[in-house]
């Protein structure tokens, strides 16, 4: 693609970047093919293609209205149009840098601006969002069933302790905001799990990791979460920790965009780098360790528990990350049963925020993405997102779950 941006553009590191992205793009459109917006309202505005040309007019002098503001938010952030892209166009970073332009020059109307500092005060903090999270589920029985669906039940008291460390490997996981809230079983079962497999998961309250504010063009707190983190994890990695452990492949996606992110803070840049290397999706860390010949784990018979699952692949898993058929063989090995899910590439609706400031668009892929996983009668569905999961949760009387609890309540005494 040629490109005339501004001289006022080319003089910043973002614009370079931004020219760079934009020349590797050849019009081909098989982008459009697997991006979600643009099958659903078949606007070309609204799908990578377009949102490509609205960002390239704009740094070469347009002057970004509302209008462009609107198709740039309607992108989930999937980044299925990367998988798909033949010319290796990282749009997914041309968007940040797009939306950054817009956030600074188009106003946003009061009601979008309450409701993105609302999430951004209240999510983010664990204890203000747990508040929240109490109340409502106190007013769940008041609730129309619409609103009551999309608040999580409580978890249930958990009765089992986290494993003492024990063991001399040690690997980090990250806590998180929201997952500790709704669901403190996940990261319990990954250390239930590697517990066994003779490693020691060891937890330290980070808070988020930034992920949130990052999606909602809050660049400055972005960095404020992610560099919080890192103190937070640096005194375990300086004592040898050999991996961060990220049970949510969103924000597993975030703390491997560290090391670019935080590249120019001379007080971070070293390391933000290091965090992004040892930064690993439990997927990654448990089927390297099922696959080594001393592995001594053996998993229970199926009995008359729930066999059939449909696995649902996060987009920060499967385009973001780039883990694809790692879960699906390890529940297999589990005894499961894995049911045929449909255009498994094409998003949930979930991104995020986005379910929140998008429910319209949202909801309508989350009903064709609860159809294909259902058409296999599964009894479980499987995803590895705690926002997937609270998501599709809020669509089904089908019980969904972590793929790692599933995998952890199959290990054998």
């Amino acid at each position: 693609m040629q490109t005339r941006l501004t001289a006022a553009v080319l003089a910043t590191p973002e614009g370079r970047e931004a020219d760079a992205i934009l020349r590797k793009c050849v019009h081909c459109g098989f982008c459009t093919a697997t991006c979600p917006t643009y099958r659903l309202l078949g606007d070309e505005l609204d799908g990578p293609r377009g949102r490509i040309y609205l960002i390239k007019e704009m740094l070469e002098g347009a002057k970004p209205s509302q209008r462009t503001q609107l198709h740039l938010d309607r992108c989930l952030t999937c980044r299925a149009c990367e998988t798909t892209c033949p010319s290796g166009v990282r749009y997914g970073r041309l968007l940040e840098i797009g939306r950054q332009r817009v956030e600074s020059v188009v106003s946003r109307p009061l009601r979008e601006r309450l409701a993105r500092w609302a999430l951004l005060s209240i999510v983010p903090h664990r204890k203000r969002f747990k508040a929240l999270l109490a109340v409502g589920r106190l007013a769940r029985p008041l609730m129309p069933d619409a609103l009551r669906r999309k608040v999580p039940k409580a978890a249930g008291h958990i009765s089992t302790a986290w494993p003492a460390p024990r063991h001399a490997r040690r690997m980090l996981v990250l806590d998180g905001c929201v997952q500790p809230a709704v669901a403190p079983s996940i990261n319990l079962a990954a250390a239930q799990l590697l517990d066994r497999l003779g490693i020691s998961l060891v937890r330290v309250k980070e808070g988020c990791c930034g992920a949130l504010a990052h999606h909602l063009v809050d660049a400055d707190r972005a960095r404020a979460h992610m560099r919080q983190s890192i103190e937070t994890w640096w005194p375990e990695i300086e004592r040898g920790a050999e991996a961060l452990v990220v049970t949510a492949s969103g924000c597993g996606a975030m703390v491997r965009d560290y090391g670019p992110l935080l590249q120019d803070d001379p007080a971070y840049a070293r390391k933000a780098a290091r965090v992004t290397e040892l930064a690993r999706d439990i997927s990654d860390v448990v089927a390297q360790e099922l696959a080594k010949p001393d592995a001594k784990l053996g998993w229970a018979a199926p009995g008359d528990k729930a066999q059939r699952v449909a696995f649902h692949s996060p987009c920060t898993l499967q385009h973001g990350l780039r883990i694809r058929g790692v879960v699906e063989p390890l529940l297999a090995q589990a005894g499961f049963i894995l049911t045929p899910v449909a255009d498994s590439h094409i998003c949930c609706g979930s991104a995020g925020s986005y379910s929140l400031l998008q429910p319209a668009l949202s909801g309508r892929l989350k009903l064709e993405k609860l159809a294909a996983l259902e058409a296999g009668a599964p009894d479980w569905i499987a995803t590895a997102n705690i926002g997937c999961l609270l998501h599709l949760a809020s669509g089904t009387d089908r019980p969904v779950r972590h793929w790692i609890e599933l995998l952890a309540a199959r290990v054998s005494d």
